[in-house]
């Protein structure tokens, strides 16, 4: 048996084990996961150290170095994320009641894992700890394949999780990495349709859409985040301001970091003077059409076809728009269904907004940034799903399962 199909089957055995685990003894072995990720932080930043000198040797973008690194704080956050996680209710087993029949048939639904899940990623370690308390809590086994940049620091993370494990008396099997970062290895993963029940890629869109060219397993896509602003006519100014900045600036390698500005006609004249003055201060590079461009002493104009990037860096896209129709409009058109935000002060317009736009997260008055499942709520999340099926938006313990039918009678045979 190929090293895949071994990794792929022992998983899927694993993921037997967790049926019959109630939830206060997965919330004890999380808390002691966070526990053990503190505990065990120098080893996480000596592996990580490794990555970080191979990336660097190997000429990563910023954006990829970024993601990759760990630090204190970091490894501090994971450890947050799995105790969250720990608080959150148990999905699995949760039923809806869906009535009685006339023939006497009590129908409901019972939340159930979905079994075996596959992580593909690039350069984001803390991925192996999001995705490996996420699964387990919602019940399910987890395959981890992170890219080479990132192996040494995901193996440790895991091997981590996994002494813990053990220590349990749980298979080390339900949080499994890849040893080996081979792309026929990956391709060979992605056709494990008997063991493994969906893959979950994170990382450039090359990627994306790499696993979904040739997965022969159910993929949930997330592709890149090409987030806007739009300052409505209507907005505060100085609240506008403040979510650009810390939408563009805060981090500028996430993809829930802002790649575009939209900004309504009535106020350009009063905000974009504003934005330059801050844009200057922190060196962002200005892509601009030819109405917004006037406002800016260095610029690179941009023709229509040149919007919907993401740059991942230090650089932005900035549009001046006649009415909301045509800020709809562009997000429509150049949106990635990821994040889009509104600054307004009109209830009306903003609750439109959040209508008409079609996005896993729309916010209003709110920073791009808060598109992250810790900060909605979810512990951690194992992905932001930008299409529809089987999730939408940051993916957590919900996201993880799906429902299947009970149904209870006494005997009834149909005519």
């Amino acid at each position: 048996m190929s090293l895949i199909k071994n990794l792929a089957e022992q998983a899927a055995e694993a993921a037997q084990t967790l049926a019959v685990l109630d939830e206060q003894l997965k919330n004890t072995v999380l808390l002691d996961m966070a526990r053990a990720l503190r505990a065990h932080s120098f080893e996480i930043l000596n592996a990580n150290k490794v990555d970080m000198d191979n990336a660097a040797a190997n000429q990563l973008s910023d954006a990829m170095l970024d993601r990759l690194k760990m630090n204190q704080d970091r490894i501090e956050a994971m450890a947050q994320g799995i105790e969250m996680i720990a608080t959150l209710p148990d999905p699995i087993g949760e039923l809806r009641d869906m009535g009685k029949r006339p023939n006497g048939l009590n129908i409901s639904k019972m939340r159930v894992p979905l079994g075996v899940v596959c992580m593909i990623y690039e350069a984001r370690p803390n991925v192996t700890a999001d995705a490996g308390a996420l699964c387990f809590k919602s019940g399910n086994a987890v395959v981890l394949r992170g890219g080479k940049e990132a192996l040494s620091t995901s193996k440790v993370i895991a091997e981590i999780l996994q002494t813990v494990l053990k220590h349990y008396g749980l298979p080390a099997a339900l949080i499994t990495v890849v040893p080996d970062p081979d792309r026929a290895l990956m391709m060979e993963l992605m056709q494990q349709r008997d063991y493994i029940d969906v893959i979950i890629p994170r990382g450039g869109e090359g990627l994306i859409n790499f696993v979904t060219d040739n997965s022969k397993i159910p993929v949930i896509q997330h592709f890149k985040g090409v987030c806007h602003l739009y300052v409505d006519k209507d907005a505060d100014l100085d609240t506008a301001l403040a979510l650009l900045l810390n939408g563009k600036t805060q981090r500028t390698g996430v993809c829930n970091a802002l790649e575009g500005l939209l900004v309504h006609q009535d106020v350009a004249e009063q905000f974009l003077p504003k934005v330059a003055a801050a844009f200057s201060q922190h060196q962002v590079k200005i892509n601009a059409c030819g109405e917004a461009a006037k406002y800016f002493d260095a610029c690179t104009l941009m023709e229509e076809a040149d919007f919907g990037q993401e740059y991942l860096d230090l650089e932005i896209a900035v549009r001046q728009v006649e009415d909301f129709t045509q800020a709809i409009n562009h997000i429509r058109r150049f949106g990635s269904h990821h994040t889009e935000v509104i600054c307004t002060t009109n209830e009306l317009t903003a609750a439109r907004f959040q209508r008409t736009v079609d996005a896993s997260v729309v916010m209003v008055n709110a920073s791009s940034r808060f598109s992250d499942g810790g900060e909605l709520g979810l512990g951690a999340e194992i992905g932001i799903a930008t299409t529809k099926l089987h999730a939408y938006g940051p993916m957590g313990l919900e996201s993880l399962t799906t429902e299947k039918y009970l149904v209870s009678g006494d005997g009834q045979i149909r005519a």
